[in-house]
């Protein structure tokens, strides 16, 4: 029987380093991102980032996963329609304010500059631009995992892995292990999206942290150099065609 690869899920990630949120459905734009997606990055202590002159930095200059575990035991939840954003520990609100405003931006940071204090190098920021995602990555694309190879991955380790580990855009459903490496260069449909797959991912110390419980208990990079001789995992994958991408809608793969 044949299976029609699908998307299982869709997530975006209005601040970088927090927690994702899961959508049913998304409009997207050519050249563009999930709608908010990495939209706010927090930097720790003096930064380089200029809002009026943005262009990508590395991930050395925010506060995030790699170096940042603390940050997974908080959910934090955005309204698009306020560019507000609710900060909560243990289910209780910790923190609240408009990221658009200084008030509201100062109200977070400075419950960030608390809770994080151990990691700061100075006071965070709370930094955005017009049109800027803050992506690991300087192209504005979507990350793409294949569940099948999470499952692989699951084999190899002996133990569960939430996918959520590998804070991608869109879960792939339907397809062999490990195909998606194999796309850089092709077209790849998902939806009413039609997008062109750029590289390969390469994973950091970031998908050691359990996304669940905040703790640092795996070695996933170095669990994939053992076993395949690399550290790729997911795709980046550029939208060439806009459109609407939804859960349950299907993919039409390279190959």
């Amino acid at each position: 029987m044949t299976v029609t690869p699908t998307v299982a899920a869709l997530y975006r990630y209005p601040v970088k380093g927090m927690t994702p949120e899961a959508l049913q459905r998304a409009s997207l734009v050519p050249g563009g991102t999930m709608p908010f997606d990495r939209a706010y990055a927090i930097e720790n202590g003096p930064g380089r980032f200029d809002p009026d002159n943005p262009r990508h930095l590395p991930k050395i200059n925010f506060v995030m996963l790699m170096r940042n575990e603390r940050l997974a035991s908080l959910d934090a939840r955005f309204d698009d329609a306020t560019t507000t954003l609710t900060i909560f520990r243990a289910g209780k609100q910790v923190a609240r304010g408009n990221l658009e405003t200084p008030i509201g931006r100062q109200l977070v940071e400075q419950f960030l500059a608390a809770y994080m204090r151990a990691d700061m190098r100075g006071a965070p920021k709370i930094v955005s631009a017009a049109g800027h995602s803050f992506s690991d990555v300087a192209a504005k694309c979507l990350h793409v995992i294949n569940l099948a190879s999470v499952r692989e991955l699951e084999r190899i380790a002996g133990r569960s892995i939430d996918p959520l580990r590998f804070r991608a855009n869109v879960h792939l459903e339907g397809l062999p292990a490990f195909a998606e490496l194999g796309w850089v260069g092709k077209a790849l449909r998902l939806g009413g999206v039609e997008t062109r797959v750029l590289d390969r991912t390469i994973r950091c110390e970031a998908t050691n942290v359990d996304p669940a419980t905040a703790a640092r208990d795996m070695a996933i990079p170095s669990l994939l150099q053992r076993t395949w001789g690399r550290s790729d995992f997911g795709i980046y994958a550029e939208v060439t065609g806009g459109g609407e991408i939804a859960v349950n809608d299907g993919a039409v793969v390279p190959g």
